[in-house]
């Protein structure tokens, strides 16, 4: 084989494990991270190594002289001598792994351990028929829905329910975490489901009643009304004298302008409401001691923009507790390096001493 074409195949193979050494590199750059980066850089040492093994390889000279190379140019050749440098170029791999693994590169594993406190609450909502009142647009009703269920998304590890009262009051939805639910029970609500009226004393005791087994560690009932308590068997400050006592606080809402607001004051035969502009009366010293006696706060709504407002404060008052612990660990990776190193050194060594000793 000819000096220029046996350099050739040496420069090809070791093309091909510079190759392999970049790609390990690239590998271990991008998924780890390295204890000893400095050593990366011993992976230069093999530079010299291979510098002097290709001038070496140049400066031979031919041990036999002929007087015509004809022979040997046309005549077969040995398929082993294509990897005379073989071994040389495996070895280079090998010895370059090994370097890596010097830098011992570690993968990370990351994890978190979260505990939620969440907070109990019940929202009262008054459905009387002047929450159909037009002062929040389209009416105070489903202004209260639409804010309400904002809210209820910005708390989605709480178990919520709802109360909604007139003369009476019913549960529309028990406390639950599954909030898709409760929004679609919340957006069926409406006016005119129950006996007529505003029995804040009967929605607050059944609020309450909702949270009486709870095992929470903060149990709120939001309170929402646009009028005065003029039914129900249970009194509004009997109720607070049992929020009290069961430790729950209670955030109660007026909502409506302050002064005339245009309120429907009788249904025609169609089911089409009559609306004139009503004085809005809103019993504020019931919802205000109510309020205090519970710990919680008193708001007044007097449009959307403010109801947005309330619900924002009430969300900042009552945040929910979540601890998260962070774990970490680190993970040796240098071992496939090592072995994969090993292997071909071992392989470069035998080649060598075996089925291409000859070719040496």
């Amino acid at each position: 084989m000819g000096r220029n074409k046996d350099i050739a195949l040496a420069i090809g193979w070791l093309a091909l494990a510079a190759l392999g050494i970049t790609a390990a590199m690239w590998y271990c750059l991008s998924r780890f991270t390295a204890a000893q980066p400095i050593f990366y850089l011993s992976v230069l040492v093999v530079l010299p190594v291979v510098a002097f093994y290709l001038l070496r390889n140049v400066r031979r000279r031919s041990m036999v002289r002929m007087s015509t190379l004809y022979a040997l140019v046309n005549g077969p050749v040995d398929l082993l001598s294509y990897f005379r440098h073989l071994p040389f170029a495996a070895g280079i791999l090998g010895l370059g792994l090994l370097f890596m693994a010097m830098a011992r590169p570690q993968s990370e594993d990351n994890w978190e351990d979260k505990h939620v406190e969440g907070i109990d609450i019940v929202i009262a909502l008054d459905v009387s028929t002047s929450m159909l009142a037009k002062d929040l647009k389209p009416d105070r009703l489903e202004a209260s829905k639409q804010v309400a269920m904002d809210f209820i998304d910005q708390r989605p590890n709480d178990r919520i329910g709802i109360v909604v009262y007139e003369g009476e009051a019913f549960t529309q939805c028990p406390i639950t975490t599954d909030h898709h639910v409760l929004k679609e029970l919340f957006s069926d609500v409406r006016s005119g489901l129950i006996e007529g009226g505003t029995a804040i004393g009967t929605g607050l005791a059944t609020a309450l009643n909702r949270l009486r087994e709870s095992e929470a560690k903060s149990r709120i009932v939001i309170l929402l009304t646009d009028g005065v308590s003029n039914a129900g068997m249970i009194q509004p400050n009997d109720a607070a004298q049992i929020a009290e006592q069961l430790g729950i606080r209670v955030y109660t809402i007026g909502v409506g302008t302050k002064g005339m607001a245009l309120s429907p004051v009788g249904r025609y035969a169609t089911g089409q409401f009559d609306y004139k502009m009503v004085q809005v009366e809103i019993d504020e010293a019931t919802l205000i001691n109510i309020a205090d006696r519970t710990g919680g706060r008193y708001f007044r709504a007097t449009d959307e923009k403010k109801l947005k407002e309330i619900y924002g404060e009430i969300d900042r008052l009552e945040k929910t507790r979540i601890k998260v612990t962070e774990h970490r660990a680190k993970n040796e990776e240098y071992l496939p390096l090592v072995i994969t190193g090993a292997l071909l050194l071992l392989g470069a060594y035998l080649l060598d001493r075996t089925f291409l000793r000859s070719m040496a």
